[in-house]
């Protein structure tokens, strides 16, 4: 500003110059953008809304067995594509680091302190986390729904879709399987989803053995919400035990 005036010979260069300085911002913040919308944000929200269950939606039935095994075949698929998505997200914070890092600034301007590095790699792994979880949570709500019925919902709604029989064995009716080969059903079910992240490894361990790393499995197992709903579809079957109980002695 000091060698500088209206008459100076050198404004179309320093002009120039800014210019040229604008352009690599702007480019900057395209690739920043870009990063961020179509490599991080995207894909938290395709893992929010993964499904985690494989409920039947028609009037076909199944045996325990066969739901048990729908649905170990269906997480185990969505398992691998919620590791891939955790890796892919994981690299491209990695990258976004490094292009904000790797952007040259002015001598005069400070560099971009370490600590605030890692507020934004701490962000963006909780995000991760609430991704998972929400996935967790609503994938388990899912099922709790489908099995214990919504609150207020007409009964035609919901069709089952286990295969019961009733047997009559030495003057008495059995229900096979039993109420409580049912609820193991179910609890293996819903064992197989909150256990669907696992192996969805928790960030900055690559330099720590593969069979040490800590899942994000380890957090979503003790969340409130996620312990709630495991408890009530693991007594989803016992409150409807007296009724059934009732329904078995009109035919003795």
């Amino acid at each position: 500003m000091v060698t500088l005036t209206w008459t100076s010979m050198n404004i179309d260069g320093y002009l120039n110059h800014v210019h040229q300085g604008l352009a690599k911002l702007e480019q900057l913040i395209i690739n920043i953008n870009d990063i961020m919308e179509n490599r991080i944000e995207n894909n938290l929200k395709q893992l929010s809304k993964t499904v985690l269950v494989n409920l039947p939606q028609d009037a076909q039935t199944y045996t325990l067995d066969e739901f048990v095994e729908m649905q170990e075949e269906w997480i185990a698929v969505e398992s691998k594509r919620l590791r891939s998505k955790n890796y892919e997200v994981e690299g491209a914070v990695e990258d976004l680091i490094q292009t904000i890092c790797s952007y040259q600034l002015d001598q005069h301007v400070e560099p971009i302190s370490a600590e605030e590095i890692q507020k934004l790699s701490k962000y963006y792994n909780w995000s991760m986390y609430q991704a998972l979880l929400h996935a967790t949570k609503y994938s388990l709500n899912q099922m709790k729904e489908r099995i214990c019925g919504r609150r207020n919902a007409p009964k035609q709604v919901l069709k089952p879709f286990f295969e019961v029989n009733v047997h009559l064995e030495g003057g008495e009716s059995i229900l096979k399987p039993s109420l409580e080969e049912v609820q193991s059903a179910i609890n293996r079910a819903a064992s197989h989803v909150l256990k669907s992240t696992k192996k969805v490894q928790n960030w900055n361990q690559k330099d720590q053995p593969e069979d040490e790393r800590e899942p994000f499995y380890d957090w979503i197992a003790k969340d409130k919400e996620i312990v709630k709903v495991i408890l009530l579809l693991t007594g989803s079957i016992q409150g409807t035990k007296n009724k059934v109980n009732d329904f078995l002695a009109s035919f003795e």
